[in-house]
């Protein structure tokens, strides 16, 4: 028996959850694919690499396995990596937990996989089954890494352990902890090791909360920090190695300022690996006294996810 393809909806916003269909459903053998757009589902333009409709289904027909029952839902118009935010997550998520099948593979492009696996990896902690986020350095039918992303993903969403992953390059790497460490080679991503999450699944979404990444870099002013954090709910501040800031007053009465009102701002360092060590350097002291949270060895993607779910959380508790 080969994989059963056939055509039905599409989904036309990330408001409204409609689909296109590859098969029936309620198999627990099926596997659905979420095609968000990225790469991998592109085609060469005028202007460059476009979306194209139906390109992922005619590669599914060639490389699914036989007896495959797969339902494909493709997003109508496809959607940019760079465009990705918590509405999309909110339609992934509320797709994902009511699906009863074998897994669910998710196309997506990599400008911003990082983000969405920090994302989805937090919001469906201990989720029953295997979500396997795949993506493409160079589109299918161009002798690059499309195909093979997208061969190993559906055999990884059939073998995989539950909980959200990225097929990439030949490996299966933890969702949460994503890093793009090369915007052009084909061993595009790493995984750097999280604090293990929870494994009691609990329905989590996300609010329409203002919260941004920022860096601190040699010389900045602090009015151009206390400036984004005033109009924010939130931050993830990329700090310097272990954990420290330069010794300027202003700078610290900025972050005690914007703690002090409410705004929740989590430190991270710039290494990629290591993380913080709150009190090991006197020039970090001011982070930990203004009341700025040690985000420890959480990536920026990942800090920034569990600061937009837990402030979430408050908000959808408060009605």
């Amino acid at each position: 028996m080969i994989a059963q393809i056939e055509t039905g909806k599409t989904l036309t916003d990330v408001t409204e959850p409609v689909a296109r269909s590859l098969t029936g459903g309620g198999d627990m053998r099926e596997i659905l694919i979420l095609h968000s757009g990225g790469t991998i589902g592109m085609v060469a333009g005028p202007d460059g690499l476009t979306p194209s409709d139906g390109l992922l289904e005619q590669a599914l027909m060639r490389i699914a396995g036989e007896g495959a029952a797969i339902l494909v839902e493709a997003f109508d118009p496809l959607v940019d990596s760079a465009e990705m935010g918590p509405a999309h997550w909110n339609r992934i998520i509320d797709r994902i937990t009511g699906f009863q099948g074998a897994g669910v593979v998710i196309t997506h492009g990599t400008d911003t996989m990082s983000f969405t696996g920090a994302a989805l990896a937090q919001a469906l902690a201990g989720i029953h089954l295997p979500v396997i986020l795949c993506g493409a350095m160079q589109p299918l039918n161009t002798g690059g890494d499309a195909e093979d992303n997208l061969a190993l993903a559906l055999r990884a969403v059939q073998q995989a352990t539950p909980g959200v992953w990225l097929a990439f390059a030949g490996q299966l790497l933890p969702a949460a902890g994503l890093v793009k460490h090369d915007s052009q080679a084909m061993d595009a991503f790493r995984s750097i090791p999280q604090a293990a999450l929870p494994d009691q699944f609990r329905l989590r979404r996300f609010a329409q909360v203002r919260l941004a990444i920022l860096t601190l870099s040699p010389g900045m002013p602090a009015a151009a920090i206390a400036a984004a954090l005033a109009e924010l709910d939130g931050a993830v501040l990329r700090v310097f190695g272990a954990g420290t800031i330069m010794s300027d007053p202003a700078m610290a009465e900025v972050l005690a300022h914007a703690v002090s009102r409410g705004c929740r701002i989590r430190a991270v360092s710039q290494c990629e690996r290591g993380g913080l060590m709150p009190g090991a350097y006197a020039a970090g002291a001011a982070l930990w006294r203004a009341g700025v949270e040690n985000g420890g060895t959480e990536t920026p993607e990942a800090a920034l996810a569990r600061l937009w779910l837990e402030l979430s959380d408050a908000a959808f508790s408060a009605g």
